[in-house]
């Protein structure tokens, strides 16, 4: 009897000390890529307040052919602030107070996450925070689902040696990529989904085919559209794929793994077709390597929408290290 009672008293204990160790663990966040929830009254969601909100997150996606909201944006009461929205990635409170402030709080709840607290002593002041505070937010939180998509893709499960070999990178690629054509400085893989396909490209060019600083747009035009001429067709002849004139591409110069990257945001079409669809391209300017190393995204889905499919090849392409010989 007294060897029973001990063996479940161990049990207790064990069962106790380990769920201790759960409870101690942070949840993990929950929800769909490019959603943020906003913890806010309905008075002041349905007013000034509101309105900036929608207007600044909600606004629309560069370089896609439709538009599309940068976030999408699910609103709920401050008195309702528990249980499942608290474990989504990315949080704005905002709501009156005694004090002006801005604060966040990484993994208050859950991780990854972000929490942006906004207080305002009057709408006024709660609308001068968010004026101020946008573009960093929205940099963060950015920042939060591309490391979040990289981290679900895992690293590369595809032959690491076949892009290293060619490119003297590396880059995460997930298994849901196929190789499509492979030359000797190009590679394009691609992933089918059910409203159509995403597709990678890998490729290099001289340095000297953008040495005309004076129009960088135009020299990546011309250098994607003559890749378009070399490997990108549609079935029927004459139907290559071509940066779309009717819209001028958006341009960056960002930092990419320690070099200067021009990055291009459009829409491609096929050439004498009626296919389209919207693409990101990073020229890496490599000069150790004298090169232009180039990654280019592109999705094809004429029935859905396409922002979340566009980031998840951008952050495939920012996975890229490119080695030191």
């Amino acid at each position: 009897m007294n060897k029973n009672y001990f063996l479940l008293l161990l049990i207790s204990v064990l069962i106790f000390s380990c769920k201790k160790k759960d409870d101690d663990l942070p949840r993990k966040t929950t929800g769909k890529v490019n959603t943020i929830s906003v913890i806010i009254d309905d008075q002041l969601w349905n007013g000034e307040i509101g309105d900036s909100i929608r207007n600044k997150f909600a606004s629309p996606v560069i370089g896609l052919p439709q538009e599309e909201p940068l976030f999408t944006i699910n609103q709920y009461p401050v008195k309702i602030m528990e249980g499942f929205m608290t474990d989504n990635r990315n949080i704005i409170v905002v709501k009156k107070g005694d004090k002006n402030k801005f604060f966040i709080k990484n993994d208050q709840y859950a991780a990854p996450q972000n929490v942006f607290h906004i207080t305002g002593e009057t709408a006024a002041a709660i609308l001068t925070i968010i004026e101020n505070r946008t573009s960093k937010i929205i940099k963060t939180i950015r920042q939060t689902e591309i490391d979040e998509i990289q981290r679900l893709n895992g690293k590369s499960l595809l032959d690491p040696k076949t892009v290293g070999n060619k490119f003297n990178i590396s880059v995460d690629i997930p298994s849901s990529y196929a190789y499509m054509v492979q030359g000797d400085k190009f590679i394009w893989l691609k992933k089918e989904v059910v409203s159509g396909n995403t597709s990678l490209l890998i490729y290099e060019v001289s340095l000297k085919s953008i040495t005309n600083k004076d129009n960088l747009v135009l020299n990546i035009i011309k250098m994607r559209d003559s890749i378009g001429r070399l490997y990108i067709h549609g079935k029927d002849s004459n139907t290559d794929m071509i940066t779309e004139e009717a819209y001028a591409p958006y341009f960056f110069k960002i930092k990419l793994d320690g070099k200067l990257v021009y990055e291009t945001k459009g829409t491609w079409e096929l050439k004498n077709d009626f296919m389209s669809g919207p693409f990101i391209n990073y020229a890496i300017i490599d000069e150790k390597n004298d090169r232009v190393l180039v990654l280019e995204g592109f999705c094809y889905s004429p029935s859905k929408e396409k922002r979340d499919m566009m980031l998840e090849l951008e952050a495939i392409i920012k996975s890229v290290s490119i080695w030191e010989k």
